[in-house]
């Protein structure tokens, strides 16, 4: 389903193999079509034309929120989060009473799936749907479901009824390897909260992980807080370009596209400000994180967080940054001196590059060098031609048909929804106990433009990439496979989940992809080859420097995560970092640290986006670079990497699709080939 306006939603249903979608009836029953002198295809038809809101709701019975009958109103959250929990106790008895086998583990699945089938579109209903009472009512229900969560993971009786099949060798032997890796990812889970430990300590693990909670919070609220100034110490004329409040000038962002060197500077170090609440927040954050490591058994919660990744262990995450940085240091100091040279024509006065400067100045080249105007590419990039495009694609490439279907009343929660029988994941897919394979139900959020009387929803560049590695994300979960929902799609290591997506990104940028789509929507003449080139040479402007931003973002979030008490303050080892992984001076008196939200979500894991990118480099290489229609390539991709989720150790699935096994060195040569501005073939003849 796909949402266009302020508000954006992909769900997709996936059918039993092979995936061909299909709807019980015409998307284009109940939708009025807007004159274009192009001509689509069903499903990019579909998406090029406005839903009539008031035909939606004339036919069928009425079905709750993705067809989910007890979710017709509001207070059917209540009715199905009491449903899942009845269930779920029957199924602890049946855990705690089964004889230890695969049965057990089929068990403990039915019972995360009977939980987060609730959870899941819950977590997704409280953000997403317009009317408050239905987000409430989500709300209350992910609360509910946590609370269980909880008294789960300190399931004394529980936990033994899986320890006993683990620690019984011949057991262990007999289990296949899916159902064995998800067994002792359940006991990875329990073990987290200290459940193995004596009474004492699993006290002192479940006080931590809520102490942990709680910082997280206060942190992650923290990270977005204006600071503000007396207007008095900022010179008058800048003082325009932020809020006023009474005497006060406030500061809620770094501002840094802002033309005026002073406003960059003056946001830069007002904003980055430190705040002593917040960094001691961030202090015991860390700590705490560390205290719970060590007390289930690991030397670092960096060790922890690693478990099961393709990295395995922060020794190796910190090898692939710092060879990544020696590969990038000669082109980000070509960068920084781009940047430096664009500074000094603009402002003579001052043109030693601050680290508020990269953000405006590689924006201000990449303008005058390629003049990349967003407006002139939307025409050719409509929602129903990009629908098209990845229809086109999937087909060519996985044999699978896209087909949008109109929803039934109720099933979605405003007209702007568009439904695809074909990423938040509202159910996970798996094999039931009667043979049959329960589908998955996908949503994709994106932020769109409505279309007008005149015009359908017409996207940037950025937009249509961003529509791509969102659908990465559905396809990986769609296309999944597993025997259990614990490790479908997307429920898999973080430096793996981005693969499929960012993969997407490299399709969406080949010339030879976007011209089987991109069509002018009132003309359909074909987006030219020379604006896709320039489009594509463009994203390279300086692409070394925000790549090395990225690596001293990941070294430093490695070096917070591991030995512990740490050699010095948190700003102190910032500084250090940033001057060996970035080169740009660190600026006294800002801590840039306290606004890192993604140390919360992504504690010892902000690597995760550089290892998916280079693996999906590789993928794009030896896969797809030659022919990005590769049939039995993307056959092999599916087969070796997207049937099985998180079921199998992540490096196994790369090396099946690669047909190799792939060192940090690989990874890092991929990665880094990426900012040459010949590497793609659409780039070598601009029309």
């Amino acid at each position: 389903m796909l949402c266009v306006g302020r508000l954006g939603g992909f769900g997709a249903r996936a059918a039993a193999l092979p995936p061909r979608w299909a709807g019980q009836g015409s998307f284009q029953a109940g939708i009025r079509a807007r004159r274009v002198s192009t001509s689509w295809s069903p499903v990019g038809a579909a998406f090029n034309v406005k839903p009539q809101g008031s035909r939606l709701d004339l036919f069928g019975e009425r079905r709750g929120l993705f067809g989910v009958p007890e979710l017709s109103a509001p207070e059917g959250f209540h009715i199905a989060q009491e449903k899942a929990l009845r269930k779920t106790e029957l199924l602890v008895d049946r855990a705690c009473s089964t004889p230890p086998g695969p049965q057990t583990v089929l068990i403990f699945d039915e019972l995360s799936d009977s939980l987060c089938r609730v959870a899941d579109l819950a977590d997704f209903v409280k953000i997403a749907h317009p009317e408050p009472a239905f987000r409430e009512a989500a709300e209350e229900a992910c609360r509910s479901i946590g609370t269980m969560v909880e008294k789960l993971n300190t399931n004394v009786d529980l936990y033994q009824s899986l320890q006993k099949l683990l620690t019984d060798k011949k057991l262990v032997d007999s289990l296949d390897p899916e159902t064995r890796r998800v067994a002792e990812l359940f006991m990875f889970d329990f073990e987290i909260s200290g459940i193995h430990l004596d009474k004492e300590k699993r006290k002192r693990a479940v006080d931590l992980n809520v102490k942990i909670l709680d910082l997280s919070s206060t942190f992650l609220m923290g990270t977005n807080f204006p600071n503000k100034i007396e207007k008095h110490l900022l010179p008058e004329h800048i003082r325009h370009n932020f809020t006023s409040a009474g005497d006060h000038i406030i500061i809620d962002g770094l501002h840094a596209e802002a033309p005026d060197d002073l406003v960059r500077e003056a946001a830069y170090k007002i904003f980055l400000y430190p705040n002593a609440g917040q960094l001691k927040c961030l202090e015991e954050l860390l700590s705490s994180r560390d205290l719970l490591a060590k007390l289930v058994g690991y030397s670092t919660f960096s060790h922890r967080a690693l478990q099961g990744t393709i990295a395995k262990n922060p020794e190796t995450v910190m090898q692939f940054l710092e060879k990544l940085s020696d590969k990038l240091s000669e082109r980000t100091l070509k960068d920084f001196e781009m940047i430096r040279e664009m500074k000094m024509k603009l402002n003579p006065q001052n043109s030693e590059v601050m680290p508020w400067d990269p953000p405006y100045y590689s924006g201000v080249i990449r303008a005058e060098r390629y003049n990349i105007e967003p407006s002139l590419y939307c025409p050719f990039f409509s929602l129903g031609a990009c629908m098209e495009g990845l229809n086109i694609l999937l087909n060519r490439l996985l044999g699978i048909s896209l087909y949008a279907e109109q929803p039934a009343k109720g099933e979605v929660w405003s007209e702007d929804v568009r439904k695809l029988d074909c990423h938040f994941t509202i159910r996970g897919g798996r094999l039931k106990e009667d043979g049959d394979y329960q589908l998955p139900v996908v949503v994709l959020m994106l932020n769109l433009p409505r279309s007008s009387r005149s015009s359908p929803t017409l996207l940037t560049p950025g937009m249509m990439e961003n529509l791509f590695h969102e659908m990465g994300h559905a396809m990986h979960s769609m296309l999944g496979r597993t025997r259990y929902q614990h490790v479908t799609g997307t429920r898999c290591p973080t430096d793996f989940a981005e693969v499929p997506s960012i993969l997407m990104e490299y399709f969406a940028n080949d010339y030879r992809v976007v011209n089987q789509f991109a069509r002018h929507y009132q003309t359909g003449q074909p987006l030219p080859k020379n604006m896709v080139s320039r489009l594509c040479e463009s994203k390279k402007v300086c692409a070394a420097a925000d790549m090395q931003l990225q690596v001293f973002y990941a070294a430093l979030d490695q070096i917070y995560h591991g030995k512990h008490p740490l050699r010095n303050s948190t700003t102190d080892i910032l500084k250090e970092t940033q001057e060996k992984f970035y080169g740009l001076p660190y600026v006294p008196n800002t801590a840039w640290q306290l606004r890192f939200s993604h140390l919360v979500g992504y504690g010892a894991k902000y690597y995760s986006y550089l290892m998916s990118r280079a693996v999906a480099s590789m993928l794009w290489k030896e896969c797809f670079l030659r022919d990005p229609f590769n049939r039995a390539a993307g056959e092999r991709y599916r087969r070796e990497m997207l049937a099985h989720g998180g079921g199998r150790e992540p490096m196994l699935m790369v090396e099946g699709v690669l047909q190799k096994c792939p060192s940090v060195d690989d990874f890092v040569s991929a990665l880094v080939s990426d900012l040459d501005l010949d590497f793609e073939t659409f780039l070598m003849d601009s029309e």
